[in-house]
Formats: C-alpha cells, structure tokens, sequence
C-alpha cells in the first residue's frame, strides 16, 4: 500500500527494490495486519498468488499515455516473480463526483472522467493481453443512475465505506468467480435492501458491459 501510488512509481520501486510500501494483508481470520517497508518482491514472493491486480492512479486512470509509458515494464517485472498459473487484472477505478485536483484532467466533468477512465482501461488490456478487466468504475457509474444518485463517495473520490464499497466488491466478486451477484445475501451491516440491490445489479450489469454505462433508474 501506497496511497495513490501510480504506475510510474511502482516501476521506480521496482526498478530501486524499494522498501517503500505498507504491506497490508488479512488472514483466514478476518484480522487485517500491516507490515512496514516492503518492497514489491518481498510481497510477490510472499504467496502462491492465484491473482495480481494492477491500477493506475486515479487522478491518471483515464490518461492512456501514463499505461502506455509504465506498464509494460511493471507487468514484465511482475510476471517474472510469479507462478505460471497466476492470472494478472486491470482494475477500473470511477469517475470523481467533486473535488480532487486530478479531476481537473478531465474539465471536472464525470462523464468525460469516466468515458476516458473505460477506453483507456479498455485500450491498455487489450495492448497489454490483459484478459480480466475489473469493472468498478462502471458499476459505480451504474449504481449513480439508480434513486441512489451521486451518493457513492463519502468525499468526493474516496468510496462511501457502505454502498460504495460494497458495490465495487460486487464486482470484483462476480468477475473472478463468474458467479452472478445479484441476490447474494451478503452484505455489510447497515446496508438496507434497497441499496442492497442496486449494488448488486450495477455490477452484474458492469461485468456484462464493462465498458459502458447502464441505465438503472427504470429498475429502481
């Protein structure tokens, strides 16, 4: 863990064997532990990884050049401390609905933000043979279509740590394990159907359509 650590950082940490990173892991018992100084081949080397996720930084996610430049070189870096069977993901991250400075990238528009967030993860999978493309921002972009509204960031870009968490793990479920969501009966405490229920079909409706928004309003 870096927060909002970039793709051009990574590559410089690898290529440095820095001991720059937060590695945070939870166990078979729930419980989240973090260990300092980390580099990324100490923490690749640390499991039989079934799966690696990679991510551009948010305020970049929509920039294609910045895939472009870093991540050839991270995924060359990644694949050689790994096991053969290990499938590597491109993780979508949302569009902003206020606030950051990197929203300025995109004219503070979340529609121009989100539309360049999915051609640039798009265009980079498939440069970079990626095949399992992680669709959050789409389904965040879903889930804001429903009587939900723009009310998925509790400040702006961060996830609300409810709906919009949850939402997002909707996805990641649904994607690795090619299990439908919706009507899973989990969800985090508090959460009300409702809301329930939107999240588990904007990602179902994402991983359906990673690429473009769907239209939820009529179902809610």
């Amino acid at each position: 863990f870096i927060g909002g650590c970039s793709l051009e950082r990574h590559v410089k940490n690898a290529r440095d064997n820095a001991p720059a990173y937060a590695y945070r892991k939870i166990g078979t018992d729930g419980k989240k532990r973090e260990k300092g100084k980390m580099s990324l081949e100490t923490v690749l080397a640390d499991e039989d990884w079934d799966y690696v996720s990679l991510q551009q930084a948010s305020p970049f996610s929509g920039m294609y050049e910045t895939y472009e430049a870093s991540l050839p070189e991270l995924i060359e870096y990644v694949k050689a401390r790994l096991p053969k069977k290990t499938k590597l993901m491109l993780h979508q991250t949302w569009a902003y609905a206020s606030k950051h400075s990197g929203f300025k990238n995109y004219n503070s528009n979340q529609l121009t933000m989100y539309q360049a967030i999915a051609d640039a993860v798009k265009k980079a999978a498939k440069v970079n043979r990626i095949k399992i493309v992680i669709p959050s921002g789409t389904a965040i972009q879903n889930a804001r279509t429903s009587f939900i509204g723009d009310h998925l960031n509790r400040d702006g870009y961060h996830l609300d740590v409810k709906v919009g968490r949850y939402t997002a793990a909707c996805t990641w479920f649904e994607r690795i394990f090619k299990h439908n969501v919706v009507g899973n009966p989990y969800a985090p405490e508090g959460l009300d159907e409702a809301r329930k229920a939107v999240a588990q079909q904007a990602a179902h409706a994402a991983v359906k359509h990673p690429y473009k928004v769907t239209d939820l309003s009529i179902a809610n």
